[in-house]
């Protein structure tokens, strides 16, 4: 019998069960509604967190080679750098010293009018250091993970900083480890005010590394290169008056009337090793300084009418 007359097909006996592509369908079917009820009712949190914690020892015990190596080269670097940082160092607290007096004067001039108006004084949020323990692998997200948690009072949503800026906010928070998701990361959003203008406005993060996107603004809007973005504490989660980024370009000719404005995160995330983790704001006390301020203008305002009508209704 010629080759090519064989019966190539496999017997009946290997024809059980659904196909490949039946198969395929079902596990994306799962895996889709797996995806949706987890973003619903969080099922596995609490898996994520029993991961989170048990893979911590581990996280740790790999990371002291790149911390030894790193510790090294720092101690090896010289006495010229040590004293180089020294020089800076003396110069930016002369800088200061004149910031720190004029902050006094602000200060007091602050205490003076709430003390007028009557509010009770302003109490700082409170704030935390956190070492930054590793970056996400993943190109296509901007996130990076501590070594703080829920059980040390980090909460989702806290603003994360450095002495240069904003960072981003804690989206994930583990019982002794958070995640942090960056300014740049393409789901990352936060209201800001433009320093010169005092423009508000909200910026976005774009997916690439280090660059952002002020979106919404009108294209004869007052935008120029070299803006300095500050927060602007209307969202009631990040403190007012910290740097956000920079604006590097402005192209007008955006669609639909806006402008193309791209920004440059003034906080860094490279070489970054501590990180400052900032307390929800008192929106209780916001709430009740809100009330004071405008029961004040009230009185004031019905004084001043009070003090017209007196004045209209005295005899000529």
């Amino acid at each position: 019998m010629p080759l090519g007359t064989l019966d190539r097909n496999p017997p009946p006996f290997f024809h059980q069960g659904p196909s490949a592509l039946s198969r395929l369908l079902l596990a994306a079917a799962l895996a889709i509604f797996l995806m949706a009820a987890d973003h619903r009712f969080a099922l596995i949190q609490p898996v994520r967190n029993a991961l989170a914690t048990g893979l911590l020892p581990a996280v740790r015990v790999l990371g002291l080679p790149v911390a030894l190596v790193g510790g090294s080269a720092d101690y090896i670097g010289g006495l010229d750098q040590a004293l180089a940082r020294n020089q800076a160092l003396q110069r930016q607290l002369t800088a200061q010293a004149e910031q720190a007096s004029r902050a006094d004067r602000l200060a007091q001039e602050n205490a003076q009018l709430r003390g007028l108006l009557g509010l009770r004084p302003a109490s700082p949020p409170h704030s935390q250091v956190a070492e930054v323990l590793y970056e996400a692998p993943d190109p296509y997200v901007h996130k990076l993970f501590i070594d703080r948690g829920t059980q040390q009072g980090v909460a989702e949503g806290m603003p994360v900083m450095n002495e240069h800026g904003i960072l981003g906010q804690v989206t994930r928070a583990y019982l002794l480890s958070s995640e942090v998701t960056l300014l740049a990361d393409r789901d990352a959003t936060i209201p800001v005010l433009n320093a010169r203008t005092q423009h508000r406005a909200a910026a976005f993060g774009s997916g690439d590394e280090g660059q952002m996107e002020l979106r919404f603004v009108a294209a004869n809007d007052d935008v120029k290169v070299g803006d300095t973005l500050l927060t602007s504490g209307v969202d009631g989660l990040y403190p007012a008056g910290v740097p956000v980024a920079t604006v590097t370009s402005v192209n007008r000719q955006g669609e639909g009337g806006f402008a193309h404005i791209g920004l440059t995160p003034v906080a860094k995330t490279g070489g970054l090793r501590f990180v400052l983790l900032v307390g929800p704001l008192d929106k209780k006390a916001d709430t009740a300084v809100a009330a004071a301020v405008a029961a004040a203008s009230a009185a004031a305002s019905a004084a001043s009418a009070a003090s017209a009508n007196e004045f209209g209704s005295a005899p000529r």
